[in-house]
């Protein structure tokens, strides 16, 4: 999938005003009935089953705030079939509108920044929710998944439960990572994707539990290990490109300490810094070919990882200092290509400037739990974007071996340093 984007400089766009709230509207049954058949097709590939729920919710009226696990377009696709007797909206990102606003609205979609404050948000999904009577799907924790693990979700998610009043319901995906995730150059692979749907909450529910239960509870709902479950039930991916990417999750070699040198390509893994060779076997394992395996569960890595940011911030020789070039959005009408600049980021945040010197952009540490950083986004290239409601900055390193899995792990965890601090 592309985006339809437009060469210019800043200064032209600069002045242009930021994207106005659009009011909730009620998907049209057309368009709804459109994404169904559109979707069939790669249903049917995956021999989709909807499994039968722990809790059933369809006793409880709706609307309903329905709440899945993201791992990729397949997720859409799945909630089209699992709800196709009810109308419902679906929160998803801004730049999803772009070149397409008007299908989008009649699709029922509700546009948001990803990992910016949005309190117009929360007015919006209660009007379609309790004037439109139509149920809203969210995925909160905002991002696919990286690693096939939970992406941290907002606190106080809870809150939002009890000002919205109404049932909630969890999908959680199986085998939907599995078949297309990020970080494999958008190659589908051949798996059986399934789904559960469960009531989480009743209304009644969320009125009796304070905040800090409910929070705990979405918390253990969205505790999951994609690679873990595929071990765990013997799923063999077979294709001779699933290491293909894994670069982008594994940047940093635990052999020799390397960042930036790994490649993932075909079924190994090579640190070209050192010569380490691991291989992906078709359990979604790795497998050392020269000294031991360090890691061989994928998600451990990526902890590792984790814990090795941490101790760059704690210790502040953290720094983030890139060649970027920079695409800007301020309305849906394209991205905005302006030009070369640089991005750093520190313990202080990020700063973006351009060659031009025309743009300086600011955001603090504390300003969001998380980062919306992607791989091969809108096949344009590896992205981290920052911004504010209304305008974004996507930024794409122009040194191929930059890890933006990087730029998102220190955010997370330099988030949760300044909040630790601050008491």
């Amino acid at each position: 999938m592309k985006i339809k984007t437009k060469t210019t400089e800043y200064s032209k766009v600069a002045s242009f005003p930021p994207i106005p709230s659009l009011e909730p509207k009620k998907p049209n049954a057309f368009f709804r009935a459109l994404m169904r058949i559109a979707s069939a097709g790669d249903l049917k590939k995956v021999n989709f089953r909807l499994l039968p729920p722990e809790r059933p919710y369809k006793d409880v009226k709706p609307p309903y705030l329905i709440l899945m696990n993201h791992s990729s377009f397949t997720d859409l696709e799945m909630a089209s079939h699992i709800f196709k007797d009810i109308p419902y909206g679906i929160v998803c990102t801004s730049d999803g509108f772009v070149g397409k606003k008007q299908l989008m609205r009649n699709l029922g979609c509700i546009p948001t920044e990803k990992f910016c404050s949005d309190p117009s948000l929360i007015v919006t999904i209660k009007n379609m929710l309790w004037k439109n009577r139509c149920s809203v799907l969210m995925y909160p924790e905002a991002s696919y998944s990286f690693d096939g693990t939970a992406t941290p979700l907002p606190r106080y998610t809870g809150a939002l439960l009890k000002r919205l009043k109404v049932p909630v319901i969890m999908v959680r995906t199986f085998g939907a990572f599995q078949r297309d995730p990020l970080y494999n150059c958008l190659q589908k692979r051949k798996i059986d994707v399934s789904a559960r749907a469960d009531l989480l909450f009743t209304p009644e529910e969320i009125s009796e539990r304070p905040v800090r239960e409910l929070d705990e509870a979405l918390d253990a709902a969205f505790t999951y290990d994609h690679f873990a479950w595929q071990k765990e039930n013997g799923i063999k991916i077979t294709e001779p490109f699933r290491a293909d990417g894994l670069h982008r999750i594994l940047y940093k070699c635990p052999h020799c300490g390397a960042e930036g040198e790994t490649e993932g390509k075909g079924v190994s893994l090579i640190c070209r810094a050192c010569g380490k060779e691991w291989r992906m076997d078709e359990f979604g394992e790795l497998h050392a070919q020269n000294g031991e395996t360090e890691f061989a569960h994928i998600p451990s890595w990526y902890a590792w990882e984790r814990s090795e940011v941490k101790k760059e911030l704690e210790s502040g020789t953290y720094s983030l200092d890139v060649a970027v070039n920079i695409g800007y959005m301020t309305d849906y009408k394209a991205i905005y290509m302006i030009g070369g600049g640089r991005l750093r980021h520190g313990a202080d945040g990020f700063l973006l400037t351009n060659d031009a010197g025309d743009l300086e952009y600011r955001r603090s540490p504390t300003e969001s739990h998380g980062l919306y950083a992607d791989y091969y986004w809108y096949e344009l290239g590896d992205m981290i974007c920052i911004g504010e409601k209304g305008r974004q900055f996507y930024c794409f390193p122009t040194d191929g071996r930059v890890p933006v899995a990087k730029a998102r792990l220190a955010a997370e965890e330099l988030y949760k340093l300044k909040k630790s601090a601050r008491g």
